[in-house]
């Protein structure tokens, strides 16, 4: 018959001191790996979210970035006669020509300067962006020396506040508007009329254009169309893959760090559960000869004892999950390697990161408990009852 899982549970109250020490470096390996996969998620999530499965992105081919691509004007006229792309209320296509540059500006409280992304828009941008909306202030004028930042921009970055100055591209450009745009990357540019801009840089093509489908389903036949045209050489893909392939570098490099310090965490701890599981056996000996007298199998001791170190691994995997899901209230920057520009985003807590943090708590628990719970149920009856 097995031993009750309250025997397990009790015997680690027992032990408090021990039990907690156990359990805290438990948990901190598990804040460990639970905060690694939310910043990974977080960054992801911002720029996935950026984009819009409707939405198709058109670059040069074989462009990675906006920024390294460019669409001559004679070029962007034949895509905007595509038939499956979406009209306005007035009966233009929705199409969205627009110029990415990075400009260098510095923080506030710092004179170190950061990459921020500068994006030329016109009316179609904001059509297909519904997530901007206006916090402060109001939208540049067509054809003005006006811009809006984006609310991230204009709490770390000197001159783009509301009212400030910022000088670029030979001019000085007045924040006339603030924008959010909910946990995406747009919150971390700067927008201004895309004409008044391709003058101020000398830029004679668009870097890409973004308009959206009738039919969500035609895109592969707009795909093929676009890319097969033999005088074009541009690329399609839906805007939310657009900026999912933006993130896998970064998103790769965290979980290949988070993962190896994890490791290297995790030997620790399993070590400390490995120490207290062999001193509970030798405390115990007279318990369990008593136990294996009244008639309980080796299994049930082996299992008792292994359900004691899970406990263990539990108990620190919900302490360490609790601890980084505080993180979410956190908002940090990075530089995007895609892009080589600043980004905010914040730590992302998934039920894919809580389901494999307590596994991994599981694990550290079932592997630091193995050998001496195997050790307590080869004990034999004579030699536990005379040892006690």
């Amino acid at each position: 018959m097995p031993v009750p899982l309250s025997y397990s549970w009790r015997n680690l109250m027992t032990r408090r001191l021990t039990t907690g020490l156990t359990a805290g470096g438990m948990a901190l390996v598990v804040f460990v790996f639970a905060a690694i996969m939310m910043l990974s998620a977080g960054l992801e999530k911002t720029l996935v979210e950026t984009g819009s499965e409707e939405n198709v992105i058109v670059t040069r081919k074989g462009a990675g970035a906006e920024m390294q691509s460019g669409i001559e004007r004679p070029a962007a006229a034949i895509v905007e006669t595509l038939p499956e792309i979406m009209t306005a209320t007035d009966g233009r296509p929705l199409v969205a020509k627009e110029l990415v540059v990075l400009i260098g500006l510095a923080k506030r409280g710092s004179d170190k300067p950061s990459n921020v992304v500068i994006r030329g828009v016109s009316d179609r941008s904001l059509l297909m962006r519904p997530q901007v909306r206006l916090l402060e202030g109001r939208m540049p004028r067509p054809g003005s020396v006006e811009v809006m930042a984006g609310n991230s921009i204009a709490r770390r970055f000197k001159g783009g506040g509301l009212g400030e100055t910022v000088r670029f591209g030979m001019r000085d450009w007045t924040v006339v508007g603030v924008f959010d745009a909910g946990a995406t990357g747009f919150s971390s540019e700067i927008w201004g009329d895309v004409d008044q801009l391709m003058q101020a840089f000398r830029r004679p093509a668009y870097s890409s254009l973004t308009f959206r489908l009738l039919d969500s389903a035609s895109f592969s036949q707009v795909k093929e169309r676009l890319e097969s045209d033999p005088r074009l050489t541009l690329e399609a893909r839906r805007e939310t893959k657009y900026y999912r392939d933006q993130s896998e570098a970064m998103a790769t490099f965290i979980r290949i760090l988070g993962i190896t310090l994890t490791v290297i965490f995790s030997l620790g701890a399993m070590i400390g559960a490995l120490i207290t599981m062999y001193a509970a056996v030798a405390n115990r000996v007279g318990e369990i000869g008593t136990l294996r007298a009244l008639g309980f199998q080796r299994s049930s001791i082996l299992l008792a004892f292994l359900a004691e170190s899970l406990l263990l691994g539990l108990t620190g995997g919900v302490v360490g999950l609790l601890g980084a899901s505080c993180m979410q209230l956190i908002t940090i920057s990075t530089m995007n390697w895609q892009t080589f520009s600043e980004l905010a985003f914040s730590f992302s807590l998934t039920p894919g990161i809580i389901g494999s943090s307590l596994l991994f708590s599981l694990l550290m628990g079932l592997v630091g408990g193995l050998l001496p719970a195997l050790r307590a149920s080869r004990l034999k009856i004579v030699d536990s009852l005379r040892g006690g």
